[in-house]
């Protein structure tokens, strides 16, 4: 995955391979926004995303996608962050007292605990972290995905000449649009999956991937029922009620909104604001662009 060190700069072009899309942004120079933005569609069966079985049926067609995508966007610059599918990749939030403070050591010791959360060794895998503080030691917000897996999707960016010095799954990409100094829950659906994010002073507290039957035409009184055991699990174990819901992913989240409204009590908007993505994006709908605004405004 992504490089464990904080100095990485992170590129103006993005790009998120879906299992039936590709879509891609560009950030403006100030980095506040998304400028333009593309995309193109998938003939089914192309791109099955899955954390141990190829996730590339058809490179070729996944390599034409991404320069045709890419190549919208226009500029000079061939690094990209690229962004996969939330089912390629497994997150896991791990509890420490401490970590050892050089980064090798640390890692070395978050690759020992994934080895109870992982259904393959982790030494045959990228593993990327980042700790943050809590109220009893350290959390690290690990993401880990197989070497094959991540190096089709790697191979594909780099036969279409461009180079993913970054890379993140979805959920996590779109984390970065989402103002979360109060409890907040995300929730992003997609064709085959609905993620779900409870955050809290910017820290990650809650993170989960469930498999969605119904696609994006789940209704809102269908996805609040699969969000109610996530939401129950983080007041229970927090003593917090959630204050804020992001929804992306369906294009009209506002038919969630009562639902989710009712369940949490909270303000319900869409995770993608007016403001983070202009008005030259042109057919690329705002609420499919949750993982290229997040990583690229983040």
């Amino acid at each position: 995955m992504t490089s464990n060190s904080k100095h990485v700069r992170r590129p103006a072009l993005a790009c998120e391979i879906a299992a039936d899309r590709v879509l891609a942004g560009r950030s403006s120079d100030a980095g506040r926004m998304v400028e333009v933005a593309s995309a193109r569609e998938l003939a089914p069966g192309m791109v099955v995303p899955d954390l141990m079985e190829p996730n590339l049926r058809d490179p070729a067609a996944v390599r034409k996608a991404i320069q045709s995508t890419l190549g919208d966007l226009g500029g000079r610059s061939h690094d990209v962050i690229a962004i996969l599918p939330d089912t390629s990749v497994r997150v896991v939030l791990l509890d420490f007292e401490t970590l050892p403070t050089k980064r090798d050591e640390a890692e070395a010791v978050v690759r020992f605990r994934l080895k109870k959360s992982l259904p393959f060794d982790p030494n045959d895998a990228r593993v990327s972290y980042h700790a943050q503080t809590t109220e009893k030691g350290m959390r690290a917000v690990a993401a880990v995905i197989l070497n094959r897996v991540l190096e089709e999707y790697e191979s594909a960016f780099r036969d279409a000449g461009y180079s993913p010095g970054l890379v993140m799954p979805s959920m996590l990409a779109a984390l970065g649009a989402a103002d979360a100094e109060r409890p907040t829950l995300v929730v992003k659906v997609d064709a085959r999956t609905i993620s779900i994010a409870i955050l809290d002073q910017e820290k990650l507290l809650l993170f989960r991937t469930l498999a969605n039957v119904r696609g994006v035409t789940i209704t809102g009184d269908q996805l609040a029922e699969e969000v109610y055991p996530s939401v129950v699990f983080f007041q229970d174990t927090y003593n917090l009620n959630i204050e804020r819901v992001y929804v992306a992913g369906l294009p009209e989240s506002g038919g969630a909104a009562p639902a989710l409204k009712n369940q949490s009590g909270a303000t319900v908007e869409e995770l993608v604001g007016t403001s983070q993505i202009g008005s030259t994006t042109g057919t690329v709908p705002r609420w499919r662009m949750a993982g290229v605004v997040g990583a690229l405004i983040s």
